[in-house]
């Protein structure tokens, strides 16, 4: 009976040993396969119209009186109001605001050069529409506000417009999608160039999406873009 128990126990303590060191070089194999990795990128990037705008329209005017400066104001902010909605821009996406009045006899200090005149304004109105089109053809006619005699202050950061594309989260998984496909694409190339097989995903990074106008030419058009970083494992 000993000697029985103890060939039980050899036997046992062999199987065990030997699935044991099976057991080791498969997690060798595969720890050598999660070593290897090939790092890709995936690109997305698809153009979409804004659908929001906010136009900063500003003109400048100056003078010795002030009251008439303001009068001035006045009757060119209604205007520009009336020409905004003569061109269809709804009226609650109008805003006026407070006009800047900038008395530059209190700014010299000393000098015996006296401006030309005391007071110089700025005033702006804004239109903040999801009418772009409309807005968009308002802008092209904006010399007849020129022919009324409003001194437009274009040139002015403060002035340009901005177009907006709001609907980020409606494109978004359909672009990362397109980027993860994009990345596999790559690493297929790459596994099959280096005679391997693609594994698994080791690791995943979307990328963050950024949008710009297309050109200075059509700031209306929006350029969508997301770069997926995607790491691969290779097997033999």
């Amino acid at each position: 009976m000993k000697v029985g128990a103890a060939i039980v126990i050899a036997l046992g303590m062999i199987l065990a040993v030997a699935f044991l060191g099976t057991s080791i070089s498969a997690s060798m194999k595969d720890m050598q396969t999660w070593n290897r990795v090939v790092t890709v990128k995936g690109l997305s990037e698809r153009e979409f119209v804004a659908d929001q705008v906010i136009w900063p329209i500003q003109f400048v005017d100056a003078g010795n009186d002030l009251p008439e400066l303001y009068d001035r104001i006045e009757l060119n902010s209604e205007t520009v109001v009336r020409f905004l909605q003569d061109s269809g821009i709804e009226s609650d996406s109008i805003t006026t605001g407070k006009p800047q009045i900038t008395d530059k006899l209190a700014q010299q200090y000393g000098g015996s050069e006296r401006a030309p005149f005391r007071y110089s304004s700025v005033q702006t109105i804004t239109v903040f529409s999801s009418q772009v089109e409309t807005v968009r053809t308002a802008m092209q006619q904006m010399g007849k506000l020129i022919k009324s005699g409003i001194v437009l202050s274009e040139n002015r950061y403060e002035a340009q417009p901005d177009y907006v594309f709001t609907r980020l989260n409606e494109v978004k998984p359909s672009m990362i999608e397109e980027a993860t496909l994009n990345a596999r694409e790559v690493a297929e190339k790459f596994a099959t160039d280096s005679q391997s097989t693609l594994g698994k995903i080791k690791r995943a990074n979307q990328g963050r999406f950024s949008i710009s106008s297309r050109d200075s030419y059509h700031p209306h058009i929006n350029k969508v873009r997301v770069v997926s970083t995607i790491d691969y494992t290779l097997v033999d």
